[in-house]
């Protein structure tokens, strides 16, 4: 619609309340004041000049006239037709179609009041009056989705397009979840039915029903209904069963085939590996059977991808083995480094003993994935999917990536021409995996120079090359040692003989019998062996079979037998020299017994707690023993009265040559003395001076204070 208008075209218009005629439209501008408003007023270009008018100064009559005259109502440029609607996976197509068709009306609307001086009321009554009286330009597609228009509708319209909220209302989308079998028994028809769609996709609906018939009867129980239901008809569990398909199609997916669940409908964990930024930071290792036939059979690829440089080391292997993975290690060591970390799966050759002890003896630590969870190594497994799709497809040998894929390949011959030929003949195989290691070498060399999409189109060279992080590299004569065999996985024992491998002995000149021996066996000499500790951190010696190694056994056993000897006299010697040293200094049991008494503490027990026991027996012996007594020799008999005289006469006499053991007085006596000396002292008998000043000494120490104690706890006992 124009709106700048000269007086010409006003008066071409012929609205109603305005002259006909260019002169009087002139006039009637100048009468009004039309010229005085500088915003609605321009002076027109091109030849002969003049002014120009905006709409919005013609009276209110005329401004609505104009814009019946001149606006359409519908989307730019399209006629006659509705417009395709937009995908949207939330709205059906009907349901697209009216939103658009209410945003062209709210849009339009607004065009239609920018050129009148109504109030929004007013104007939403005018537009809706001439819209439904089909008195505007409307389009029809326009029409046919909004046939009548209300001023409420409008106004609605205008406002939830304001807070921008959606116009959409999708009728069959309102009803969802609201059908019969949805609500049936509380809807437990409807997870039945999902059950058993999910249990056998094969069942038809005719099937399901017949079951849901079986479990529920052939009436159903819907909310809000006083009595039950008929079973619906088979066209209705059709619908159902669509809807269902569609509606849940993750869920049965995962229960019908997880793996393409895994492969397809799983969350990625998109970016969850973005904090790995710096090469060898995280290695991802995995291997897979390589979709190309060789000339000396089928091979293993072992993919080895470093994340954050998405830089690839590939190694053939004939089949997976433990020794295919120190191979590539060794490779991409060389090449990149060591790295902080590898990732890879729960295979055997990946978790065998000898690729946990590469890596611990390489100081890399390893991160096993959770079993049937490829998508927790997703870079190397998508690696490997680029590699298969780009390097094997086009090799010769190739056999398909999937079953069907080798099948079509069959079928390009006919069966009669490939009946009785065999497969290097039918996939025209070529490379030997020799061949195919040189071929995969070149396609790695070239993969690392494209640009990469998982770097922001960047290459991996380019990647690594901008890394200032220092690498780590590892002497190649190291790593091939570390790739040696290890005979038996384990360690061995040196004896008399040396080290036994496979029936063979090494012998061990500088390792001795009993020692215990980590065995690396070297795949370029049977004849030698390399010893190391149990852990593999020091280097003992080598061991040499004879017989292996072509030298004369009486020749090898005379050497290794001057030199063990050699070896332990010098030994033998130094612990002699040692065990004289020893012994100069006394006695072992001195020596020893000093050493206890010496740890022994200055603690003296405490008497225990006693109480006289007795019995009629016990009694009588002492009885026996007061009237029999030694003190009372008149009682005795005559021989035993003169053997117990003579024997008192040798006790009275003073012991010749005797040295006392006790020289001091004990605790015990000291105190016996003084309750002695106290007992005199309370029964008024005189004591003598010096008895008297030692009492008055002791009394005032620690030990008269604690025996006194113990005394009054343990009674006589104490000074026993």
């Amino acid at each position: 619609m124009k709106e700048w208008l000269t007086a010409r075209e006003i008066a071409e218009e012929r609205l109603p309340g305005l002259p006909t005629t260019e002169s009087a439209a002139i006039r009637f501008a100048d009468r009004n004041g039309w010229n005085d408003h500088p915003a609605h007023t321009r002076a027109r270009s091109g030849r002969g000049g003049g002014l120009e008018y905006h709409f919005r100064l013609l009276p209110t009559l005329a401004q609505i006239a104009y814009c019946q005259k001149h606006m359409r109502l519908g989307a730019p440029g399209v006629t006659g037709e509705a417009p395709r609607a937009t995908k949207d996976a939330k709205l059906s197509d009907a349901a697209a179609v009216e939103r658009d068709a209410r945003l062209a009306i709210i849009r339009k609307f607004a065009q239609f009041r920018s050129g009148l001086t109504l109030r929004q009321a007013s104007a939403l009554q005018v537009f809706t009056d001439k819209y439904n009286a089909r008195s505007l330009h409307i389009e029809d597609w326009v029409l046919s989705s909004v046939p009548r228009l209300s001023k409420g509708s409008l106004k609605r319209w205008i406002g939830r397009a304001r807070k921008g909220e959606s116009l959409a209302f999708d009728r069959s989308k309102a009803r969802k979840g609201k059908g019969l079998l949805d609500l049936a028994e509380d809807g437990r028809v409807r997870a039945t039915i999902l059950a058993l769609l999910a249990d056998n996709q094969h069942f038809s609906a005719e099937h399901i029903r017949d079951l849901v018939a079986a479990e529920y009867g052939e009436t159903l129980a819907v909310p809000g209904r006083e009595s039950r239901v008929p079973l619906p008809p088979i066209r209705t569990f059709q619908h159902f069963l669509k809807g269902l398909r569609s509606t849940e199609a993750v869920v049965l997916t995962r229960v019908q085939n997880p793996d393409r669940f895994r492969s397809v409908m799983a969350p990625r964990g998109t970016g969850s590996l973005a904090h790995i930024r710096e090469p060898n930071a995280l290695w991802q290792i995995d291997a897979s059977p390589v979709d190309a036939l060789c000339t000396d059979g089928r091979h293993a690829i072992y993919v080895c991808l470093d994340v954050a440089t998405r830089r690839m080391t590939l190694l053939v292997s004939r089949t997976p083995r433990a020794s295919a993975v120190g191979l590539l290690i060794r490779k991409a060591i060389l090449a990149w480094g060591v790295p902080d970390l590898i990732k890879t799966d729960n295979g055997s050759d990946f978790v065998a003993r000898d690729t946990k002890r590469l890596f611990a003896s390489l100081g890399v630590e390893v991160e096993l994935s959770d079993p049937y969870q490829p998508q927790q190594k997703a870079f190397v497994e998508r690696a490997i999917g680029t590699f298969q799709k780009d390097c094997a497809t086009m090799l010769p040998g190739f056999v398909g990536h999937s079953v069907a894929d080798r099948k079509a390949i069959e079928d390009r011959k006919s069966f009669a021409a490939r009946l009785g030929e065999s497969d290097a003949n039918l996939f025209e195989v070529g490379l030997s995996g020799e061949d195919l290691q040189g071929t995969v070498d070149r396609w790695v060399a070239v993969y690392e120079q494209r640009p990469h999409e998982g770097l922001k189109g960047q290459t991996p060279q380019l990647v690594a090359a901008q890394s200032r992080r220092p690498l780590r590299h590892v002497d190649e004569r190291a790593l091939d040692a570390l790739l040696m065999t290890v005979p038996g996985g384990g360690t061995r024992r040196v004896t008399s003989r040396g080290i036994r491998v496979d029936g063979a002995h090494y012998m061990t000149p500088t390792i001795l019998p009993g020692t215990e021996v980590l065995v690396r066996m070297d795949s370029a000499d049977l004849g030698l062996v390399y010893a190391f500790t149990p852990d593999g951190g020091e280097f003992l010696g080598c061991g040499i079979c004879p017989a292996l190694s072509g030298i004369q056994p009486e020749e090898a056993a005379k050497t290794i037998k001057a030199l063990q000897n050699e070896i332990t006299a010098r030994g033998a010697a130094a612990i002699k020299a040692e065990i004289r040293r020893i012994k100069k200094s006394g006695a072992y049991h001195e020596r020893i017994l000093a050493v206890r008494e010496g740890r022994t503490g200055n603690v003296v027990p405490l008497p225990p707690r006693s109480e006289p026991h007795t019995t009629p027996q016990i009694r009588a012996a002492i009885a026996a023993a007061e009237a029999t007594g030694p003190a009372d020799a008149g009682a005795l008999p005559a021989r035993a009265a003169e053997t117990h005289a003579a024997l008192k006469a040798e006790a009275s006499d003073e012991p010749v040559n005797v040295t006392p053991i006790r020289r001091k007085d004990t605790r015990e006596q000291r105190f016996a003395r003084a309750r002695a000396i106290e007992t005199r002292i309370d029964a008024g008998e005189a004591v003598a001076a010096a008895d008297a000043v030692w009492l008055g000494r002791y009394q005032a120490g620690p030990e008269y204070r604690a025996m006194k104690a113990i005394f009054e706890d343990f009674g006589e006992q104490a000074t026993h």
